[in-house]
């Protein structure tokens, strides 16, 4: 079976072209191959599919074998995908996830993709449907008391629920035991990504992100966008702003006139291989 891995501000995953036949168990599949030790590596699997209503289909898994909604960098690595591979010659796609279509402009070196523009579409704020299990119209600045700390928590849906914690200085916490206590605690019902921010400046962003079912990843494409989100909402941010990832950059617009979120950056192709069918 072959594979290609490919990565977006060093969020990594393994590629696998759905219009050939698949393995069954998907689920064990991404549990074997995203291992860093035993496996090729990665933050988890993405199989490109056929769609009845968009141009391709994504599927994606993380390392535990749960199945993810979307992911803004997979998404920017499929358009490169698809585009570099023949798959398509059109510059401006549509991606059926389950966090609903997305819409993907692609920009070329030559015939070659170097970047992607993901309309991500409208931020989801509403509780019920992030979802956090707390009676408000908006999570906006909340106090959450994780082992005498308190935290003030906004919570934000881009197809996939976020809970974005502002801090003066990152060195003073542990993040990977403060992300996962949250992401497992009880007022997020599906878990929850969670997203640690630093305000450089109105339109400079420092990010690190815990992420649901896979812990700390290099970058997460719907985490920055859901933390431009919060720092709009918290009156700490631009409109537009640069976000700051442990893997590069992302430029993010929360657009004021149609309300959708549009995140710009890197796809890059790191190798291609071939994974034993009887393994």
């Amino acid at each position: 079976m072959r594979f290609t891995k490919m990565q977006g501000i060093g969020n990594d995953y393994v590629y696998l072209n759905g219009f050939s036949p698949l393995p069954l168990d998907l689920s064990r599949l991404s549990r074997q191959i995203s291992d860093r030790h035993f496996g090729v590596g990665s933050d988890g699997l993405v199989v490109i599919m056929p769609s009845e209503t968009c141009d391709f289909r994504m599927r994606m898994f993380n390392p535990d074998g749960s199945e993810a909604e979307m992911c803004g960098n997979a998404s920017r690595c499929i358009g490169k995908y698809v585009y570099d591979k023949g798959l398509t010659t059109k510059t401006d796609l549509t991606l059926e996830t389950l966090a609903g279509v997305k819409h993907l402009t692609l920009h070329l070196n030559g015939n070659i993709v170097e970047r992607v523009t993901v309309d991500m579409g409208e931020p989801i704020l509403s509780p019920q449907d992030i979802p956090v299990a707390l009676p408000m119209s908006y999570v906006v600045s909340y106090p959450l008391e994780i082992e005498n700390i308190s935290f003030d928590v906004t919570c934000v849906s881009m197809g996939n629920p976020h809970a974005v914690i502002f801090v003066d200085d990152m060195s003073r916490y542990d993040l990977h035991h403060i992300g996962a206590l949250i992401e497992h605690y009880p007022l997020f019902p599906r878990r929850t990504n969670v997203e640690f921010v630093e305000i450089l400046s109105p339109d400079s962003l420092k990010m690190r992100v815990w992420e649901r079912g896979t812990g700390e990843t290099m970058a997460c494409g719907t985490g920055a966008c859901a933390s431009l989100v919060a720092a709009v909402l918290n009156g700490k941010s631009r409109r537009q702003a640069t976000l700051h990832l442990q893997g590069g950059d992302l430029q993010i617009e929360w657009n004021e006139k149609d309300n959708h979120v549009y995140m710009t950056g890197d796809a890059v192709t790191v190798f291609e291989g071939e994974w034993p069918d009887n393994k």
